[in-house]
């Protein structure tokens, strides 16, 4: 919703990828939210800055081991403390190790595309964080140059459908730019003009 609000390339450029630890840990408290948090919103700054789609889930699988073992305390503060993990480290590695294979498991999807396959069939329903973050890819990189596919092939799936279509959105407008959607469903975002003023805010 955000990206079909307006989002604009040079603000995922300027905030990074940092600002997605803290709202998935604020929602959801296992180490893996915040690792498919950061995996998203960095496919976002990386496509916002011009990477081209048949080169994001390699470097998706770069960034993942790097930053296994990095604990943002500066953003997860005590998280770890409530978890059963013994350091912090081992928190954040716990979380990252889920999401390790998920970049591998797009890869081979698109080794052998089928649009017409409900794409929960290759990468999971999306009712766990690595999984809707593997979706939501790969409905994007079927249809990289067609947002609007792109998000009608996330919405009509088996699995937790509104969710990998928002992020499929998110992928598509980092790509695409704002101008990418038809006006009509801009028109009609709910809670539209609320929206733009949060944006203008956080562009500041």
């Amino acid at each position: 919703m955000v990206t079909l609000a307006g989002q604009q390339p040079e603000a995922g450029a300027r905030h990074g990828n940092r600002r997605r630890l803290p709202q998935a840990a604020l929602t959801h408290g296992h180490p893996t939210a915040p690792a498919a948090g950061d995996l998203v919103a960095y496919a976002v700054h990386l496509l916002a800055q011009g990477a081209r789609p048949g080169e994001l889930v390699g470097l998706l699988k770069e960034h993942a081991p790097a930053n296994r073992s990095v604990y943002r305390e500066r953003w997860l503060g005590d998280l770890w403390e409530f978890a059963q993990d013994h350091s912090a480290v081992a928190f954040t590695e716990r979380g990252w190790d889920e999401c390790l294979a998920a970049p591998g498991r797009v890869e081979a999807a698109l080794s052998d595309p089928d649009p017409e396959a409900d794409p929960c069939l290759a990468t999971g329903e999306g009712w766990i964080a690595e999984e809707a973050m593997a979706t939501a890819l790969l409905c994007f990189l079927l249809f990289p140059a067609e947002p609007v596919t792109a998000i009608r092939r996330a919405a009509c799936t088996s699995g937790d459908s509104d969710s990998i279509a928002c992020l499929t959105g998110a992928f598509a407008g980092a790509h695409l730019g704002a101008g990418a959607w038809p006006q009509d469903w801009v028109q009609r975002i709910e809670y539209r003009d609320e929206l733009l003023a949060f944006g203008a805010l956080w562009d500041r």
